[in-house]
C-alpha cells in the first residue's frame, strides 16, 4: 500500500539526516555531500519524516538524475514513484527534452523501475522523452 508521500525542496538541516540514511543503507560518501550540496535535489517526506530523495542536475537538453534513494524502512510505499514523478514535472518545467539515469548492468530491481515508467535505453544511460509545454 502506498503511504502519503509529500515532496519538498531540500533544505540545509536535511543534510545530516539524508546522509545518515545512505549511510545506513549503502555507506555514503563525499561523492554523496557533494549532489545534496551542488545538485537540485527533492526530498521525500512520509508523516513527516525523511523517506527518500531525488537529486538532478542539468546538463544542456536533459536534466539527469544524479541520484535517487529511499529509505529501506520505506521501500514498496509508493516513495521512489512519487520521487521520480516529481523529477519528471520538474524537468518539464524546466523546459528538458529527457530526463535520463544511470543504472548498473546488474541492479535488476532498478531497472525494472525504470523501464515500469517509460524509460528506454539510450547509449550508457536510460531515458524518459518528456513533453513539451
Amino acid at each position: 500500500m502506498d503511504a502519503h508521500v509529500d515532496i519538498r525542496p531540500y533544505r540545509a538541516e536535511d543534510e545530516a539526516v539524508l546522509f545518515g540514511l545512505v549511510s545506513l543503507d549503502r555507506g555514503a560518501d563525499e561523492r554523496t555531500l557533494e549532489v545534496l550540496e551542488h545538485e537540485t535535489v527533492f526530498v521525500a517526506e512520509v508523516g513527516g519524516v525523511a523517506a527518500g530523495y531525488v537529486a538532478m542536475r542539468r546538463t544542456g537538453p536533459a536534466v539527469c538524475v544524479e541520484q535517487l534513494f529511499v529509505s529501506p524502512d520505506h521501500e514498496a510505499q509508493g516513495v521512489g514513484r512519487r520521487l521520480i514523478e516529481h523529477a519528471e514535472g520538474w524537468a518539464i518545467a524546466e523546459q528538458a527534452e529527457t530526463l535520463s539515469v544511470v543504472v548498473e548492468p546488474e541492479n535488476d530491481r532498478a531497472l525494472r523501475f525504470y523501464h515500469g515508467r517509460g524509460f528506454v535505453p539510450s547509449g550508457d544511460v536510460l531515458e524518459l522523452i518528456l513533453p513539451r509545454r
